[in-house]
């Protein structure tokens, strides 16, 4: 009797669709699972290849059913949709997927751990509060332009407004506005207060990691670099060049070539958005020191670690 080899997995929050195949490739297996019913279905398969797209639950069900004995590959969605018949739908996207996961060529997501995942959160988290704070600094800067209050832009000039907020004696301000916007200033401060928080968090995990640690060596990669470079790349070996890494990041021109004429445009942007704006604005702050003549810091260096112990992660990687 035939068994199924291999089985593609359409992942979604309620409602998985499975495709499973024997090895000359017939369909044994097309159905609609709830969430409660995903285990045990593989449970009562033997050992099989299980192909499924990366995506945000991905590495949890990878670890769930790879402990039954079976054989789990992730792979990136946009290579899998190549191999969708016509129309998409769950029926389809699982058959792709099975037949996306044999094929020779494909290229796979590797595994990660839930200490992997919760690495990638707390940067994740910081970011967030992060576009909060610009968003409510933004948003006072506004309104106290409206009263004929104009400061430079960066976080310094938002401490003066939060000052001029709690003047009293300022009567530029109408007690009313004062009201609306010390909200904000509260705000600001609460989410500067958080984000302190994760940026010890994060400079403590750099320190423990010996990788981190040589890649905070590089001029220009501080410990918010270092961590999502780790967070973001489990396995350096992957990469056969450092160009290879580049282009995965999209930091490299997109090509246009046909007929043997090479025509580069501007970088593709594939990949890492967040770590790719790290780097960039990393090398940009290098750059500037070098025009300007001044050495440049290394975060690797005993007197930028201490300096870093004081609770901001300051430099490049901001």
């Amino acid at each position: 009797m035939e068994k199924i080899i291999t089985v593609g997995l359409d992942l979604a929050k309620s409602i998985f669709q499975v495709h499973g195949i024997t090895e000359s490739g017939k369909v044994l297996v097309r159905r609609t699972l709830r969430r409660s019913q995903v285990l045990p279905f593989f449970r009562g398969l033997p050992s099989c290849l299980v192909g499924m797209e990366a995506c945000a639950s991905a590495h949890h069900w990878a670890r769930e059913i790879a402990a039954l004995g079976h054989s789990v590959r992730m792979m990136p969605p946009a290579y899998v949709k190549p191999y969708v018949k016509r129309n998409k739908t769950d029926m389809a996207d699982a058959e792709a997927i099975c037949e996306a996961v044999t094929r020779p060529t494909m290229r796979f997501v590797p595994m990660k751990t839930a200490e992997q995942q919760a690495a990638g959160m707390i940067l994740r988290a910081r970011e967030m509060l992060m576009r909060q704070r610009s968003q409510t600094a933004n948003a006072l800067r506004a309104h106290m332009a409206e009263l004929g209050i104009v400061v430079g832009t960066g976080m310094a000039s938002i401490t003066k407004l939060l000052g001029l907020l709690r003047d009293r004696e300022d009567d530029r301000i109408p007690a009313t506005a004062r009201f609306a916007l010390i909200h904000f200033a509260e705000q600001i401060e609460l989410l500067t207060t958080r984000i302190e928080k994760l940026d010890k968090e994060i400079l403590v995990a750099v320190r423990k990691d010996p990788d981190a640690r040589r890649l905070m060596s590089i001029p220009g990669v501080g410990p918010l670099i270092a961590a999502t470079v780790r967070t973001s790349v489990l396995d350096a070996r992957c990469f056969a060049t450092a160009r290879d890494f580049a282009a995965w990041m999209g930091l490299t021109p997109r090509a246009q070539s046909s007929g043997g004429k090479e025509r580069l445009g501007a970088i593709s942007k594939r990949g890492n958005r967040q770590l790719r704006t790290l780097l960039i604005v990393g090398a940009t702050s290098i750059i500037k020191l070098a025009k300007r003549g001044l050495k440049v810091p290394l975060w690797g260096s005993d007197h930028a670690a201490t300096t870093a112990g004081q609770g901001r992660i300051r430099g490049a990687c901001q």
